[in-house]
């Protein structure tokens, strides 16, 4: 099991011995993101079940999940940011990224992100959370496909790029997909007043009243969808992934699967 202690290793705070790393391993490890991304909401989203305001539980829940991750995801978006912002050629972008620094394009995408995040999951639930964890995990899988080029020579980036055979990442994506629509219909979200997620808006609610069972699904693919669109505007402008690419694939899909369970349950 050397692809899933890499994984759990990479991609969690939980102290793993990882006894093996190459490129086999790692693309391994990249199949069994979406199942480290679905244990982390799991745990993460424990502060949504306290009494309290919906907010309060929804900001724990985020921040809980950062420190669950060391904060490299939100690392990564942030640097990102600055690279891409930067208006500058491939090279100077990546020598941007590379610093330690935050600079002023980091600090605001990270500070919106966060704020979207947790207005979107304060008026969804724990099975929000959950499957919007593992569409930013399954971003990974998509991310390091075959045909897919590391930007830089080492790194995080050029030792998972290109290890997914895309076969295996649609298996895993079909896995992914019936893991959340059971999880919609088994386990009924409930938005920050405890109403279930599939709760019509005429009840209160504001979204278009699905069941979870359809919206969590639908919700996963458009965070697939939007790390997808990023990683291919990276691609342009960086010629590849690195670390720091993956990380803010992992925080737009997310972010983008949270807003879209807000807005459909």
């Amino acid at each position: 099991m050397h692809g899933l202690r890499f994984a759990v290793g990479t991609l969690t705070v939980f102290p793993v011995r990882v006894r093996r790393v190459d490129r086999q391993v790692a693309g391994l490890a990249m199949l069994f993101a979406p199942a480290v991304g679905l244990a982390l909401g799991v745990v993460a989203g424990l502060p949504l079940l306290l009494p309290g305001p919906a907010i309060l539980g929804a900001a724990l829940a985020v921040g809980a999940l950062a420190l669950l991750t060391r904060g490299l995801h939100l690392d990564g978006l942030a640097d990102l940011a600055d690279g891409l912002g930067s208006g500058s050629p491939a090279a100077r972008a990546l020598d941007i990224m590379r610093k330690s620094d935050i600079g002023p394009f980091g600090v605001v995408t990270l500070v919106l992100t966060l704020l979207v995040q947790v207005a979107a999951l304060s008026s969804a639930g724990p099975c929000a959370l959950v499957s919007a964890c593992v569409a930013g995990r399954l971003a990974l899988t998509w991310a390091c496909r075959s045909g897919v080029p590391a930007a830089r020579a080492g790194g995080l980036g050029a030792t998972v790029a290109g290890t997914v055979r895309p076969a295996a990442a649609w298996l895993v994506t079909l896995a992914a997909l019936a893991a959340v629509t059971v999880l919609g219909l088994a386990v009924p979200a409930l938005d920050g007043q405890g109403r279930p997620l599939d709760a019509p808006a005429a009840a209160g609610g504001a979204g278009l009243g699905l069941a979870a069972g359809v919206v969590l699904p639908l919700a996963m693919l458009a965070g697939l969808g939007a790390a997808l669109l990023l990683l291919a505007h990276a691609r342009r402008r960086l010629g590849g992934v690195t670390g720091d690419v993956l990380g803010a694939l992992v925080e737009t899909a997310t972010t983008a699967a949270l807003v879209g369970c807000a807005v459909l349950g």
